[in-house]
């Protein structure tokens, strides 16, 4: 009997004190020193090598000044060749498939001729702020093929668990030549939020009987979503997926007209058995068609650069104010104050304000 090869087996009983050389830990630390080209980074993401694509979103992501001085340039000279995919956001409670149903979507669309992109955010710990980056290993069959990308990414502590360089992310995606943009939310908080302004079609997975179905009516998720899916639609939940798309059909009704003009679909799916995928990707182009017809396809996406205008402002200025020197020494003298109950928070960030303005 054979068995498939996992990406967590792949290797067995190899003793991991042998597995790395000192000389390859000397080539590694010296690579890592070498002066980044990004001159020639460029114009090899440009070329479509995901080897370049990958060292610049490291620079992207890095909070060394250089690197982001270098990562500026790339961003700057990629731009006039980005715009030109389809940004979809997927989300949904952990457990409900997303990776799975990823890799089926994935595996259809470069079978039709597609390059696709997926750039995936792991929740880090609030204690020990690791993440543990395992889409790579989710989605074995897709990982190994040289028309997709796969990036995980830390969420860190922003915003709502969504990595902070997603969207400049995207556009070096798309100027490798990436046609298909997927961005994978942790399924938390407020990252729905934060992936909904930056991508053309955000969907929603759901579960079948798992008391999923109400958790859906509740309007910010359902407003944001332009399509639903019920995933895991196979075996004994079909009779209770075939329930759950109903009921969500009925809560779509009372919401208003979207600005797109579309009406959002409630669709039937098992990643694990690509069943469902198809009518998944059509929904998704007849939205396309739909909304570059009427140009709101064009206008949301002006808005979304306009939130991320202010965005960047906001994060700029928060960032400034809290690496301040002085700051930090007034800050902890102010949580004292508030812990001793002889100010308010109110009052200690208003003379904090104040003290940053002065020095301005």
């Amino acid at each position: 009997m054979s068995h498939k090869k996992s990406a967590l087996n792949e290797t067995s009983g190899v003793n991991n004190q042998n597995t790395t050389s000192n000389k390859s830990i000397s080539k590694i630390r010296a690579k890592r020193r070498k002066n980044i080209d990004e001159v020639l980074l460029t114009e090899n993401i440009l070329k479509g090598n995901i080897t370049a694509l990958s060292q610049a979103i490291t620079l992207i992501e890095s909070k060394n000044s250089k690197h982001k001085t270098k990562a500026k340039y790339i961003i700057n000279k990629c731009l006039p060749e980005a715009s030109k995919s389809v940004r979809l956001g997927i989300t949904g409670v952990p457990g409900v498939g997303k990776s799975t149903f990823i890799e089926a979507l994935g595996k259809l669309l470069i079978s039709k001729g597609h390059k696709v992109a997926i750039l995936a955010v792991d929740p880090s710990s609030s204690v020990t702020k690791g993440s543990i980056l395992g889409d790579k290993t989710r989605m074995e069959d897709l990982v190994k093929d040289p028309d997709a990308f796969i990036r995980p990414s830390a969420s860190g502590d922003t915003l709502g668990g969504v990595a902070q360089h997603t969207r400049e992310s995207v556009i070096l995606c798309e100027a490798a030549g990436y046609d298909v943009i997927i961005i994978e939310t942790v399924g938390v908080g407020q990252s729905e939020t934060v992936v909904h302004s930056m991508v053309d079609f955000f969907l929603l997975l759901k579960l079948a009987g798992a008391g999923d179905e109400l958790q859906g009516i509740k309007r910010g998720i359902i407003e944001m979503a332009d399509s639903i899916v019920i995933n895991k639609a196979d075996g004994e939940n079909i009779k209770a997926a075939k329930l759950a798309k109903v009921e969500f059909n009925r809560a779509l009704h009372f919401y208003p007209e979207k600005e797109s003009k579309f009406q959002p679909k409630v669709l039937l799916t098992s990643a694990i058995k690509d069943e469902g995928i198809q009518e998944v990707w059509d929904t998704i182009l007849n939205y396309v068609k739909i909304t570059k017809t009427n140009n709101n396809f064009e206008s949301k996406r002006q808005e979304q650069n306009n939130f991320w205008l202010l965005q960047t402002i906001s994060d700029a200025l928060k960032n400034d104010f809290f690496s301040n020197a002085n700051i930090k020494s007034a800050l902890d003298y102010q949580k004292e104050l508030v812990a001793s109950n002889k100010t308010t928070p109110f009052d200690a960030a208003k003379q904090l304000l104040d003290l940053f303005y002065k020095e301005k």
